[in-house]
């Protein structure tokens, strides 16, 4: 069994692999090439957009809030779906997602984070990770918590299906145009609306919380990933539901969330707690008022809450 407090052989050896990097390309030949030989059709767009939102809401409330952060609760049945959705978004397999996510909070920009963008610079922290030997891995240690299900064990071995379902049903109904402008361009749209958070919120924005990394809060990225954008309180508080913590803080994967917990679907959203609430305000002052913020840079953060299974 691996040792989940070591880097892995694969990241020190950093060794490229072709097979990886095809189907990436492939798909967005098809995506991006593919749109440029088919009709436009008013199905085929809205198929796009819709995709587009609701497969990154999948990824931001399912593979990041639930599963590797577990903020809220849900029953099993659409623990589930939550997953089935989010992998519909290619991005490989619940439990690899969670996986490696968890190991990147754990040695944010620090040797071990696998898409720095402080230490590995963009292209590497975008997207160049994902084609090292080794990377496809998951790193079940860090999941033990949802791989005593099989059902998500499964999905994470298959995890081609749901976007092969997907695909299926987009060219059944709309044919070609559903199948490249429905599918295939959202997907890429997808991919690199949620690599920009890796690549780019630790990079570009304003830094609230002086948090052991570099990751800062982002309105723009916020809105092009539901939420997502607010990336420095999140590392600040990883543990809560919400990642934009005061109420002009554009957060559509929380609201979605808010009227899923409204409907008995989710419940137990875990709060920001008032003291984080209160650091942050104070920060805030001191910023507009050109003081230096209390809090300095290398302070460990609050403990998080511990991960509950699910219900």
């Amino acid at each position: 069994m691996s040792d989940p407090n070591r880097v892995p052989e694969w990241m020190e050896k950093r060794e490229y692999t072709l097979l990886g990097a095809i189907p990436f390309v492939v798909i967005h030949i098809l995506g991006i090439g593919g749109a440029f030989f088919v009709e436009w059709t008013t199905a085929a767009v809205v198929t796009c957009i819709v995709s587009y939102v609701v497969r990154l809401w999948a990824v931001t409330a399912g593979y990041h809030r639930y599963f590797s952060h577990r903020t809220f609760k849900t029953g099993r049945v659409f623990q589930f779906i939550l997953a089935f959705l989010a992998q519909t978004s290619i991005q490989k397999g619940v439990l690899w997602w969670a996986s490696h996510h968890r190991r990147h909070h754990k040695y944010s920009d620090l040797e071990g984070d696998m898409h720095s963008p402080v230490r590995d610079g963009f292209w590497f922290s975008h997207m160049g990770w994902l084609f090292v030997k080794g990377a496809d891995e998951t790193e079940y240690d860090r999941v033990k918590d949802l791989s005593r299900y099989p059902e998500l064990v499964w999905l994470n071995e298959h995890h081609l299906v749901p976007p092969i379902v997907l695909g299926v049903i987009c060219f059944v109904t709309m044919g070609a145009p559903g199948l490249f402008i429905g599918f295939f361009l959202s997907s890429v749209l997808v991919w690199h609306g949620t690599f920009t958070i890796n690549s780019l919120s630790h990079v570009f924005g304003k830094r609230r919380f002086e948090t052991t990394d570099d990751s800062r809060n982002n309105w723009l990225l916020a809105i092009v990933t539901l939420g997502e954008g607010w990336h420095n309180n999140h590392h600040r508080f990883q543990a809560s539901t919400r990642q934009g913590f005061y109420w002009w803080e554009f957060d559509i994967t929380f609201y979605v969330l808010k009227v899923l917990s409204a409907l008995g679907l989710v419940w137990d959203l875990r709060p920001v707690p008032e003291k984080i609430l209160a650091e942050g305000r104070a920060a805030d002052t001191d910023r507009k008022a050109g003081r230096t913020p209390a809090t300095v840079k290398g302070t460990e953060p609050p403990a998080q809450p511990a991960l509950d299974p699910a219900a």
